[in-house]
């Protein structure tokens, strides 16, 4: 296990845990339901979202085992088949508007286990979570090419014309009632969005009118694949083309192992509504050059070119030297489809090198670190806002509306806030845009704690800002509570004056600061005071109106101060 643990780690994967079914059952359900699971162990290893190639056993162990150096890597092929006898796939116009893009491929001869099997199976799963998101980009069908006769075509009919025995049912059902069917069952209810409340749903047949599949949400029960299937008809249906590709590549690529000829795969004929006709899969490889130096300088080694190229074709990546030296010419093979430029082959090369073995040096600039002045100014305040004998508090940077708004007497709009397209919950629904609620928040959590509270908290606020090129813009404030039998106005005015004393801001109107009567919604009316400072308003401080305290479920008075520091930095 530790060796395998060091392998994986090597290769720039990581072997999350060791477990086995049964322990997995009784860490979610308890030891009672686990009984009767298997023991066998099980590694849980996690692999970087952009290698589709190590997304099942065939694929891992073909990459850890040419890392290894045990096995070259295998030169997949495509094989073009007797004119006239190749599958073809037409492609209809109605599919414009739902899934306009299919691509299509054969295994033939396949030989399948109950193993090779439940991993073909999961690596569809996988892929459909992954690069197809959730079946939204391109949705994988797979059939007993044995049991239909092509050419197949790819249409799309309203929901009522379709009608077909979906897979795993015992009887026909319309496309309307797979809707309904499917509405309640745990797996496939997430797809039916993808093409529900469309006019016209996708389909492929066959050229006797059977159904092969209703992409995005189920294949036919017909041409289900069995561990005695030996031809594999395979279709990607999708709305991105270059995803279809992709996921055809890596089935076709980790499957071709277990044909008569290995790593050979039949070619389908696409026909598209205007008539042009493409052969897939594409299995392109392609070159690319790279400088030996280039690499070297990007990882902070010095490596030979020979060296170079060896690490790469280890990571799956065919490399040699040309040119005397001056270059490295690799050869990318149709299952990375993740090498999209250079610093993806240096990435490479650095993690066969090992990150371990790349030695630590000082850099060659000098520079000297200094802290952010805003950020020394709030460690400075912290420390003495503490010794005046306020607890810092820590709140959260998201609330609900109804906390920076309706709890304070304003209206959401008048808050420029910064909404969440898709908050996760209700807490969190906007970014704070004063840091009052979430100090009464925890007042209302702390309310078995021996009066008085004194809390502060500094930390940015969040406003809508159409100047600046995000759209937003952060303010550092200052905030501060106490909250006691009596109000405490005096309290938190001498805070007040106490910070503005350290900030070295006199009392005065010229050129320090003063306290102008004003009124606010969340404060007592007649006890709130608009604070200036350098000629411009900075807060307001006041004793809290007595609304604002109930609704933070609050029973006694409390008096406040908000101001913006940044100003004084």
């Amino acid at each position: 296990d530790e060796e395998f643990d060091e392998l994986c780690f090597e290769f720039g994967l990581e072997l999350d845990e060791i477990t086995s079914e049964k322990d997995i059952i009784s860490k979610e359900k308890g030891d009672g339901k686990a009984e009767g699971a298997s023991d066998a162990i099980l590694y849980k290893i996690d692999v970087p979202a952009n290698r589709y190639d190590l997304l099942c056993l065939e694929g891992l162990v073909r990459g850890l085992q040419v890392f290894k150096e045990r096995i070259n890597l295998p030169r997949y092929k495509k094989i073009m088949p007797a004119k006239g006898e190749g599958q073809r796939l037409i492609i209809t116009e109605e599919t414009t508007h739902v899934r306009p893009h299919a691509v299509a491929a054969v295994l033939r001869n396949i030989t399948f286990t109950k193993e090779r099997y439940d991993s073909f199976i999961d690596l569809q799963e996988k892929l459909h979570q992954n690069i197809c998101r959730k079946r939204a980009l391109v949705a994988i069908g797979t059939h007993d090419l044995d049991t239909i006769t092509g050419p197949f075509t790819f249409t799309a009919k309203a929901p009522s014309e379709i009608k077909f025995k979906p897979l795993n049912q015992s009887q026909e059902y319309t496309a309307s009632q797979l809707m309904d069917l499917y509405r309640t069952d745990s797996h496939l209810r997430h797809y039916l969005h993808l093409i529900e409340n469309k006019p016209l749903y996708p389909i492929i047949y066959d050229s006797n009118g059977v159904v092969l599949s209703m992409p995005p949400i189920i294949n036919g029960d017909h041409t289900k694949i069995s561990l005695n299937t030996r031809n594999v008809f395979i279709e990607c249906t999708g709305t991105d083309i270059t995803k279809a590709k992709i996921v055809l590549d890596i089935l076709v690529t980790m499957f071709s192992e277990y044909c008569e000829k290995p790593f050979s795969v039949e070619a389908a004929e696409v026909i598209y509504p205007n008539g042009k006709t493409h052969i897939y899969p594409e299995l392109a490889y392609r070159r690319e050059k790279v400088k030996p130096e280039f690499i070297n300088k990007k990882i902070g080694i010095s490596e030979s070119p020979s060296n170079l190229a060896k690490l790469l074709t280890r990571m799956c990546l065919k490399s040699h030297v040309t040119g005397n030296g001056n270059n490295i010419e690799i050869e990318i093979p149709p299952t990375r489809a993740d090498i999209i430029h250079a610093c993806d082959i240096v990435e490479d090369a650095a993690i066969a090198y090992g990150y371990n073995n790349i030695q630590m040096t000082i850099p060659k600039t000098y520079t000297i670190a200094n802290q952010l002045p805003l950020n020394k100014l709030t460690e400075l305040l912290r420390l003495d806002l503490a010794a005046a004998g306020f607890t810092e508090a820590l709140t959260f940077a998201l609330c609900s509306q109804e906390d920076i708004a309706d709890k304070l007497g304003m209206d959401i709009s008048a808050t420029k806030a910064v909404h969440i397209a898709n908050p996760k919950t209700a807490e969190f629904q906007v970014a704070r845009t004063s840091l009052l609620p979430g100090l009464l928040k925890t007042i209302a959590a702390n309310r078995k704690m021996p009066l008085p509270l004194k809390l502060f908290e500094i930390s940015d606020i969040v406003v809508k800002d159409p100047s600046t090129d995000v759209g937003a813009r952060n303010y550092r404030h200052l905030c501060a509570v106490y909250y006691n039998k009596s109000p405490g106005f005096e309290i938190i005015h001498g805070l007040l004056d106490r910070v503005m004393q350290l900030l070295e801001i006199p009392p005065n109107q010229e050129n320090g600061y003063m306290l102008k009567a004003t009124e606010g919604s969340a404060f007592f009316p007649g006890r709130c005071a608009e604070i200036i400072a350098k000629g411009q308003s900075i807060g307001k401080l006041g004793v809290l109106h007595p609304d604002v305290i109930t609704k933070f479920e609050l029973t006694m008075p409390c008096s406040a101060l908000e101001i913006n520091i940044e100003p004084f930095v």
